[in-house]
């Protein structure tokens, strides 16, 4: 008879595609599930915990993070990834690049993913991967060196090329660090679809072609360009709603339709487009699914776009920008429909001295970006149930169906032989969010003020507990994940 390092008893099981949260147990053995079961013996495991009725989802695969933007990599892995241990998320897969911000230096992946992954080992609470942008055109012929080294997922920031991470911009070949006579355009972005789709077609590379994918940060620079400057000269608005209209939602749509042409054009089938934040923008991504019904479409959605909105204070400031109401409901609306695949973080921690500029109401000079992994799980729950949304299509949206996506293998559900990664989540609770009560470093939040009913309060990796009572436990124990599925 089987022998388990760990029984949780007493406890509602939430797994994807079950009609609804189960009693079970779930014993642990060898940081793996082991046995989930009505009723296991409890003289079988090591340890027995009673979880008093509360429900297990699965580790959060928050598919979008940010570490190294605005402070070195390995602090804000260490850091950072104390909000995911908070937050029920387990595995993060955080973006790379060359040129300014990360790793401030640009050169071929050879030799730059290495000091990425250098930098953060033994430094992170939770298990990690990278997602990759091809930003020079000799890093397109570097996609194969990637892939083997566990990077089947690719980025392109559509808008990069002649506008800025923060608004206006002056030269962005110095900002993406680009070598005389290349350009960070539209065509660059073809020929990296057709570098990626041709890594996918190599026979090495047959058993993880559907996870090998292109994700799309959709604006449009032009468009943005030219109502920056409208907002601008025209002074009416303010806060949020001026950086809202200075990159409005159909300069989104528009990018959504490029991209789209471009993945029909190459042939490239797996793409993936990011956090969309209007109606406009999840209407656009439906009519190119329509358009184009043979290319594998996923479509993101951040927990910042579904709880917060232009009124927020201007700590919100993001790309794209938090919206209207009325484009938060219609987010919501195609949720519920199941248009949207994922819901991710978009996890950046921007701490105050480097967010706000001078004056500090003047959102055209703040940083852009936000934390927001350790209020991800709660937030789905207490916003989705007022909806209507199921745990078990949460557990999906968070955790099963990035790691399908993004080849996180064995982990995203509460499986027997996946990883046990797992939150146990008290969901009959109310509290107000406080950027005092994060472990991240970021000491505002755009969630402030906002009302939750439910708590992650034990995380679990691989089967140790990683968070409990408040806090992170041990030492840091993180894992590079490796999706070459080599």
């Amino acid at each position: 008879m089987s022998h388990y390092d760990l029984l949780i008893t007493n406890v509602k099981v939430v797994r994807a595609g079950k009609a609804a949260p189960e009693q079970l147990d779930v014993a642990i053995s060898g940081g793996k599930f082991a046995e989930i079961a009505p009723s296991i013996d409890r003289g079988l495991a090591d340890k027995v915990i009673d979880a008093g009725g509360k429900h297990l989802f699965p580790g959060v695969v928050d598919g979008h993070q940010h570490w190294g933007i605005y402070n070195p990599l390995g602090e804000d892995a260490e850091i950072e990834s104390r909000a995911n241990a908070q937050g029920g998320v387990t595995t993060g897969i955080t973006y790379m690049r060359t040129g300014a911000y990360y790793m401030n230096k640009s050169g071929s992946y050879e030799d730059f993913y290495p000091e990425v992954l250098s930098a953060v080992e033994n430094r992170s609470y939770s298990d990690y991967a990278f997602h990759v942008a091809p930003i020079l055109s000799d890093h397109i012929d570097e996609i194969p060196y990637l892939i083997e080294q566990g990077v089947p997922s690719f980025k392109v920031f559509m808008f990069y090329g002649s506008h800025g991470l923060h608004g206006g911009a002056t030269d962005q070949g110095k900002f993406l660090m680009l070598p005389e006579g290349e350009s960070y355009d539209y065509a660059h972005f073809e020929f990296v679809m057709r570098g990626i789709q041709k890594a996918r077609l190599d026979p090495k590379y047959a058993d993880i072609a559907d996870q090998i994918s292109l994700s799309m940060h959709c604006e449009t620079a032009e468009i943005m360009r030219a109502y920056t400057k409208l907002v601008q000269e025209d002074g009416s608005l303010t806060g949020l709603e001026a950086y809202s209209a200075s990159r409005p939602p159909h300069s989104e749509g528009l990018a959504i339709t490029i991209a789209a042409y471009l993945a029909y054009e190459t042939e490239m089938p797996n793409i993936n487009l990011l956090h969309l934040t209007s109606k406009k923008a999840i209407e656009a991504a439906m009519l190119m699914q329509k358009t184009f019904p043979h290319i594998n479409f996923r479509r993101e959605v951040t927990v910042g776009h579904l709880l917060a909105d232009f009124t927020s204070p201007i700590g919100g400031k993001v790309n794209p920008p938090l919206r209207s109401r009325d484009d938060v409901e219609a987010l919501w609306e195609h949720v519920l429909d199941g248009n949207f695949d994922w819901v991710v973080s978009d996890h950046a921690c921007c701490k105050e001295e480097a967010k706000f500029g001078d004056p500090k109401d003047d959102v055209f000079l703040a940083k852009s970006g936000f934390g927001g992994a350790e209020y991800l799980l709660p937030g789905m729950i207490s916003e989705g149930r007022k909806r209507g949304l199921s745990y078990n299509r949460i557990a999906e949206l968070v955790a099963r169906n990035p790691a399908d996506r993004y080849g996180v293998a064995a982990k995203g559900d509460v499986v027997v032989g996946y990883d046990a990664d797992f939150a146990l989540v008290d969901d009959d609770v109310s509290y107000v969010v406080r950027a005092e009560d994060s472990m991240s470093a970021q000491e505002y939040t755009p969630f402030e003020g906002h009302e939750l009913t439910a708590r992650v309060t034990n995380t679990y990796l691989r089967g140790q507990e990683i968070f409990a009572d408040g806090e992170v436990i041990g030492s840091p124990a993180g894992q590079y994940v490796n999706r070459s599925g080599r």
